[in-house]
């Protein structure tokens, strides 16, 4: 499509929107922190939609599924084989996928080990790619192969694995006991295969290094999220636009290649607080040349809701608005036409560190909206709630953000 063409644009702050907070006096953070250029889009439309149907599991996997037009209950297999998409593993039929997170244990005693860090006090990925290859090389089990992924998120392929295992977040227990799952006696293998890691790792040269930092060290390896590889239509086929994604996150990117979408690479994408904001958008703006619609993601502000830090969550969220939204609403101008969503795939509430279900805000504009539209409003759980617009079936979204420009009728 040329630059005459009508352009969309899709930009997720993941868990942005939370539960009001006594040390904010009474606001969310949405609400706390200074956000001119949503609010600017939330003045045109603005509602709450329900990513994550009853029933399945609150992952951003499932959310941003719902986000993308495609309904999770007919096409979710699990998180991890998404993040195989996204890493250029292709799965056998017979092959099950494990998101395989490298996670700080307190081991006190076998009736009491608690999960400390779900994502070993945020190790770099420098410093996980030298423990994977350590787990490469010395936990060997058959039909099991490790892919070294991002940060602490990684991939483990279990050939014949067990599909249907116990699996549990590790961002779900932060700070809770996990040894009655850990230690319990089933049939389950995860906790054992679980369990062999501790020894490789307990004195591994790079948690010696974090030790003597007074960082948290990388303990112990989580297995969750399993499943087949998923067959997604594309979204050309869906809606007939071309489109490319941006994400620090493989979960995220993962979800674009099942779906078609041209995966873009930003340096400095880190998917914590000093991510390359600037480049994600700049990048976006650049592939808009030559493709008609970009999914951009960003996972700072879900980090800190997991972390309880309502400082870092708010920081988060003004910098998206900044260097995100901005951006992008001023490199669109120089496009002939244009659509910009924001949303939050779900809620990440500081009091709970970890996701929630309840319907969570977007807002959406044209280029003509925004040339017509009031300055003097927000965007905030309150006021997505207080607008009546509520979308009970998370992926019919975007068929309607997409509005007269679908090629295929909406099913």
């Amino acid at each position: 499509m040329g630059r005459g063409e009508t352009k969309f644009v899709l930009l997720v702050g993941d868990g942005m929107a939370d539960y009001p907070l006594v040390e904010l006096n009474g606001k969310t953070p949405l609400e706390a922190a200074h956000t001119p250029h949503m609010d600017r889009i939330a003045a045109c439309e603005i509602g709450l939609v329900k990513t994550l149907p009853e029933g399945m599991d609150l992952g951003s996997d499932v959310a941003n599924l719902s986000l993308l037009g495609y309904d999770p209950r007919i096409y979710h297999t699990g998180r991890a084989p998404l993040e195989a998409a996204s890493m250029g593993v292709k799965l056998g039929p017979t092959e099950i996928a494990f998101r395989m997170n490298l996670v700080t244990l307190d081991r006190r005693s076998e009736q009491e080990v608690f999960m400390v860090s779900h994502s070993s006090g945020d190790i770099s990925t420098e410093e996980s790619r030298e423990i994977l290859g350590t787990l490469k090389e010395k936990m060997s089990v058959a039909g099991v192969s490790i892919y070294p992924g991002v940060a602490y998120r990684h991939l483990l392929v279990w050939k014949n694995g067990p599909e249907k295992a116990e699996t549990i977040p590790p961002h779900d227990v932060l700070e809770q006991n996990v040894a009655p799952y850990l230690h319990r006696k089933t049939e389950n293998p995860i906790p054992e295969l679980i369990r062999r890691s501790w020894a490789i790792l307990r004195d591994h040269e790079v948690n010696r290094s974090r030790r003597k930092k007074g960082l948290k060290e990388a303990n112990s390896i989580w297995l969750w999220g399993q499943g087949k590889a998923p067959k997604l239509p594309s979204f050309f086929d869906q809606f007939g636009l071309r489109g490319g994604v941006i994400s620090a996150v493989d979960l995220l990117k993962g979800i674009g290649v099942c779906a078609g979408l041209e995966p873009i690479a930003v340096k400095g994408a880190t998917g914590y607080l000093n991510t390359n904001y600037l480049g994600k958008a700049e990048g976006a703006l650049k592939t808009l040349n030559r493709l008609d619609f970009m999914f951009v993601h960003v996972e700072a502000p879900d980090e800190a809701g997991h972390s309880g830090n309502p400082e870092q969550k708010i920081q988060a969220i003004e910098r998206f608005d900044e260097k995100v939204v901005g951006t992008v609403l001023k490199g669109l101008a120089s496009f002939g036409d244009y659509r910009v969503m924001v949303a939050s795939d779900h809620l990440t509430p500081i009091s709970k560190k970890t996701h929630s279900g309840e319907p969570t805000p977007f807002a959406w504009a044209s280029r003509r909206d925004l040339e017509s539209a009031p300055r003097d409003f927000q965007f905030s759980e309150k006021c997505a709630a207080q607008s009546g617009l509520l979308l009970e079936e998370g992926h019919r979204l975007m068929p309607m953000f997409l509005g007269s420009m679908l090629r295929l009728a909406e099913p």
